[in-house]
């Protein structure tokens, strides 16, 4: 009941690659266990003799190694459901995880293996101002922050990571690498991830993702206009932030936005149009090496249309006495972007406005053909600099739902919704891991309910408590996932008639300690009176739901299955995605429940061990389902 150890699953993955490289080592506990020989491994990556340590060029700092280790060590947590704090919680497909992201993100590996389409963080900026993240899962959180002198003695809050401290900038690196490291895992081959960031670590962020995505991972570095005004306290007064984007291929999906036609210039017939040269400006191409899209138009300059575009011909005719070739800006010949069959596919003779390719003189006195282009979509720019995106709209949004600004500098759902346009498809599933106010999750809501689409939604926040005193606290909210939480019921209301599926409910969960209790003891330490007086192995407390997620993240299920709580002989029974998997974790089971669950034949089937009375239980338990079943996979907890 762990995460899993990804140094274990590394190590399989380079034995598959390179069994030269593999050997034996003994661990701490004396155990053999498969270790790499990283000599060897240099060598079988290297075309040349290695003989000794060898410079490079990449981004290094302290604590780096302790930062990958950080991501690959297991954890013994799981994430248990919080009814009350869900909405249509049996139902929905989205989830808000609250806890530390690092732990999230290595529960949710074997459940979204590739499987998320984007993912959007606006993780701290590192301005000096505080952050914590409990890294070290051997201590609490109070002994954590008093090691790291974010405390006083008397338990009052410091500033945390001041430019003043040596490790100002490796702090904030080894807090990004191991999320990052674990994030990339879960993208789909064709995914995409987004990172709002300002000057302070925009160029040492670079570098890191171009290490962990590779330089051909990077999409694009958008500069968003983010106060028009400026921070004037600075030189020179500040108005653009950055948003770093990198895929997880080279492949990466982006896509173009929707394109307002009415706000073409010109219209026909047909309806707004922009005119296009229809010479091709590729210097590559030219009637040398392009002879099919090297032919003559000819002009009738005096039919003409109100904007002034003359009517072409591909052929000789009365009145159309100028003929023209494509020619570069030099004069030398060049070609169209169409071939002759396209073209005459696309001219009416003798009008015009209905003609899709036109001419018209240019200042040299020379002819260009156009093509009318009614472009449907565009490309997203590089720089975002309208209005809705900035700061200022993210702040009036949080301050018209809540009556107050509960949250500082929440990110603008203009912003959000431009990004998961140009990155998601209507079926993807969008993950924001530094959730704060929810603005990335109250998005894909707001843009799913305008295109029809059915995203998903994974957010997770730090249950990081609003400070004493602040306008959140003066309202009631006692963390800022609880902000969070309660947007996201307020955004589903707002949006008012639903169309019929649309999902504005999401599942809370909370990452918490395993169910499981360490009940592990030597054979030889138990002695015979003791045996009666053995705690169970699963926590006292913990509910059929709490175990029930802890199976899905130990089977790899989504998080998001259909659930359906049922009563089987007086036991409860949960039916998850219509017995794809029925899970009872009564604490005693009866052969007639057992032969009623395999009768239903379910993919899966889970049972508590001590369940059953005894081993032979167990055992006539698995004969059922083996007669009755056979497909099904049976396991125990």
């Amino acid at each position: 009941m762990t995460s899993p150890d990804f140094t274990v699953r590394n190590i399989e993955r380079l034995a598959d690659l390179f069994p030269q490289v593999i050997t034996e080592s003994k661990n701490a506990e004396g155990e053999v266990t498969l270790a790499v020989d990283f000599d060897l491994l240099r060598q079988e990556l290297s075309d040349h003799v290695v003989e000794g340590p060898q410079e490079r060029y990449r981004l290094d700092w302290p604590g780096k190694r302790a930062a990958a280790f950080a991501a690959n060590a297991p954890i013994a947590k799981t994430l248990r459901p919080v009814h009350e704090e869900s909405v249509n919680f049996d139902t929905t497909k989205n989830l808000f995880i609250e806890g530390d992201n690092l732990n999230a993100l290595k529960l949710l590996q074997e459940s979204y293996l590739g499987k998320v389409k984007l993912i959007y963080i606006d993780p701290p900026y590192n301005t000096g101002n505080d952050f914590v993240y409990n890294d070290n899962f051997a201590e609490t959180s109070s002994e954590y922050l008093a090691r790291s002198s974010q405390v006083t003695p008397s338990g009052e809050r410091l500033t945390a990571n001041t430019e003043s401290n040596g490790r100002f900038h490796s702090n904030w690196l080894s807090m990004m690498y191991s999320r990052l490291k674990l994030a990339r895992t879960l993208l789909s081959d064709d995914g995409v991830i987004a990172i709002s960031i300002d000057d302070k670590e925009a160029a040492r962020l670079g570098q890191m993702l171009d290490e962990l995505f590779g330089n051909d991972g990077r999409v694009a570095q958008v500069v968003v206009q983010a106060n028009k005004g400026g921070r004037d306290y600075l030189p020179l007064a500040q108005t653009h932030e950055y948003l770093v984007i990198y895929g997880r291929t080279d492949g990466a999906g982006i896509y173009d936005l929707p394109r307002d036609t009415s706000a073409l210039p010109l219209v026909d017939e047909t309806g707004p149009y922009e005119a296009r040269e229809l010479r091709n400006r590729n210097p590559k191409f030219h009637r040398g090496n392009r002879p099919n899209l090297f032919y003559s138009f000819y002009i009738n300059p005096d039919l003409t249309d109100e904007h002034g575009y003359s009517a072409v011909s591909l052929e000789p005719r009365s009145g159309y006495g100028i003929e023209t070739v494509p020619r570069n800006s030099q004069g030398e010949e060049s070609c169209w972007r169409w071939g002759r069959d396209r073209a005459s596919d696309a001219i009416q003779v003798g009008d015009p406005r209905k003609s899709q390719l036109v001419a018209r003189q240019v200042r040299t006195g020379s002819w260009n053909v156009y093509e009318k282009h009614r472009p449907t979509t565009q490309k997203a720019k590089t720089i975002w600099d309208e209005t809705e995106v900035r700061t200022e709209a993210g702040t009036r949004e949080v301050r018209a739902m809540f009556g107050a600004p509960v949250f500082d500098h929440p990110k603008p759902l203009d912003l959000l919704k431009k990004l998961i346009s140009i990155s998601t498809v209507p079926e993807s599933i969008v993950m924001d891991f530094f959730a704060g106010s929810g603005s990335t999750a109250h998005a894909v809501m707001e843009l799913n309910h305008l295109d029809g689409g059915r995203r998903q939604f994974i957010s997770v926040q730090l249950d990081e408590a609003c400070e004493t005193g602040s306008v959140a606290a003066q309202h009631g909210f006692r963390t800022i996932a609880d902000i969070g939480r309660e947007r996201l019921r307020k955004a589903g209301d707002a949006l008012g008639v639903l169309r019929e599926g649309e999902d504005v409910g999401f599942r809370s969960l909370r990452v918490d300690n395993s169910n499981k209790s360490d009940v592990l003891r030597a054979a030889d330490d138990i002695e015979q009176r003791e045996l009666s007086s053995l705690e169970p192995s699963i926590l006292a407390g913990r509910s059929g739901d709490d175990l029930l997620f802890q199976v899905l993240l130990d089977w790899g299920l989504e998080l998001t299955l259909a659930i359906v709580r049922e009563d089987v002989d007086g036991h409860e029974v949960f039916s998850v995605e219509d017995d794809a998997l029925i899970a009872c974790f009564a604490e005693s089971v009866t052969p007639a429940v057992v032969r009623q669950i395999a009768e239903r034949g379910p993919l899966r089937t889970v049972f508590r061990d001590d369940a059953f009375e005894s081993d032979a239980a167990r055992i006539n338990a698995e004969q059922v389902f083996r007669e009755i079943s056979p497909a099904t996979e049976v396991r125990t907890i």
